[in-house]
């Protein structure tokens, strides 16, 4: 849900038309359906509220100073997330929609990655704050550019090259969260492929079959 406090409206509209559908449909007194009306409003509320960043992550493996920069990185990354989902829905051309939306989800599990790992939040700094701002601002020229009548043919194919290239660039940014766990599995498989040779081995040195 978004951060924008439509849930608030949403549990409210749903929670006043309880009372009529409960008085008139039926036949419940009014005290008894207003009753019922706001255990309604306050059950969607909580159902509703936005989840807040490191909500249910266990975070003391971390330094309080470090998840409480990563919250505000993150806190100001959101808005151009979201940003992006919007422009998304208005966007007309399938292709360059299609690409928006997977800026935004690729976004999605960059914070997503952070918020399980509060120590990653150094390797995807500059996209964060520069990367996925300037993202914002493309899509949203190039919203600019579909709704006029006559637009520039060059500069709407640079900003579809460039929103394609930021498609890149996200890509790699979230691979590179990955990187640091995947360091060390060369070396792994290479022991384990070893500790396998071995143990098929070992038999037949000494003249036995497994």
């Amino acid at each position: 849900m978004s951060r924008d406090g439509s849930h608030w409206l949403i549990a409210g509209a749903v929670g006043a038309a309880v009372v009529p559908a409960l008085v008139f449909g039926i036949d419940l007194p009014l005290l008894v359906a207003a009753g019922l009306a706001v255990l309604v409003f306050f059950g969607l509320l909580f159902l509703l509220a936005p989840r807040r960043l490191f909500e249910g992550i266990d975070i003391s493996r971390f330094g309080r100073g470090r998840v409480d920069l990563a919250r505000k990185v993150l806190g100001e990354a959101l808005p151009h997330i979201e940003g992006l989902e919007a422009a998304a829905i208005g966007l007309r051309k399938d292709a360059v929609k299609t690409r928006v939306r997977h800026l935004a989800a690729t976004a999605r599990a960059i914070v997503k990655g952070v918020e399980q790992d509060a120590n990653r939040l150094g390797t995807v700094s500059r996209f964060l704050v520069y990367y996925l701002p300037s993202a914002g601002k493309v899509v949203e020229r190039y919203a600019l550019l579909e709704r006029m009548d006559r637009p520039d043919p060059a500069l709407v194919a640079q900003s579809e090259g460039t929103i394609a290239k930021l498609e890149d660039a996200f890509s790699h940014y979230k691979d590179s969260l990955l990187d640091t766990d995947l360091a060390d599995l060369d070396v792994e498989l290479r022991l384990i492929d070893a500790a396998i040779q071995d143990d098929i081995r070992l038999p037949d040195d000494r003249g036995q079959r497994p």
